[in-house]
């Protein structure tokens, strides 16, 4: 079932994410005359019947990260209200860098297209502006900056991901297979209309995790521990910077 959020739902879920980015924000002003560490990102893609938004809620909630996942992802960039408080809170100093990177992604079809497509991509990097979250799905692998986030892709043999659709929904293998095929195309349609690439790609991702092989608690550990190596060799690099 594709989760409701009204807008009370929506304005609470960013008056959380925003009360993170003030403490994180305080704390780092705190620890003045040391390099203000670079704030990471997580994003993730799956493949239909993978559990990805699962690993992600469970990933989030180790780290105390926000988790966004693409139905509410679509649901800010829709409203105009929340959309327009998240880039409002973005610091003066990362203005810049949002509007080259929406540059970047300029191009489309028709205007009605492009409309949304620019609201899509400011949410999302403004959530990326602010670090410390975790987003699923909605090209956000492709639309957040490499060098501060973490790209995972969640993938499984097709057997294993109908059977898990099959269970989850209570349907028939039949339906199943159907339905995988199906979220798998329309995954795949609107990141290539959208972002022009294609999601199955493992050369845009740094860690692909096959949930068949690993459960969705090692899943997440795998992921915090790629998260601990980027972080760390940030950390190094930083540190070697002339004050």
């Amino acid at each position: 079932m594709v989760p409701k959020f009204s807008p009370v739902a929506m304005t609470e879920a960013l008056m959380r994410a925003n009360e993170h980015w003030q403490s994180r924000r305080q704390e780092a002003e705190s620890s003045s005359g040391r390099p203000t560490p670079t704030a990471f990102s997580i994003a993730f893609s799956r493949e239909a019947g993978t559990y990805g938004a699962a690993i992600a809620r469970a990933v989030g909630n180790r780290l105390g990260w926000p988790v966004y996942d693409r139905e509410l992802l679509q649901r800010i960039a829709d409203d105009l209200g929340v959309h327009q408080t998240l880039l409002e809170s973005v610091d003066e100093k990362e203005v810049g860098w949002l509007r080259e990177c929406l540059e970047s992604f300029s191009s489309a079809p028709t205007v009605s297209e492009y409309a949304y497509k620019r609201r899509l991509i400011e949410t999302l990097l403004s959530l990326a502006a602010h670090g410390e979250c975790v987003v699923v799905g909605r090209g956000a692998t492709k639309v957040l900056p490499a060098a501060t986030t973490l790209r995972v892709r969640i993938v499984a043999p097709l057997e294993y991901r109908i059977e898990a659709v099959s269970r989850e929904h209570g349907i028939s293998r039949e339906q199943a297979a159907r339905q995988v095929e199906a979220t798998d195309r329309e995954r795949r349609r609107f990141t290539q209309d959208h972002f022009h690439f294609d999601p199955a790609d493992p050369t845009y991702y740094d860690l692909v995790l096959n949930v068949a092989r690993f459960s969705l608690d090692e899943c997440a550990d795998l992921v915090i521990a790629a998260l601990d190596r980027l972080r760390a060799r940030a950390a190094g690099v930083e540190s070697r910077r002339p004050n």
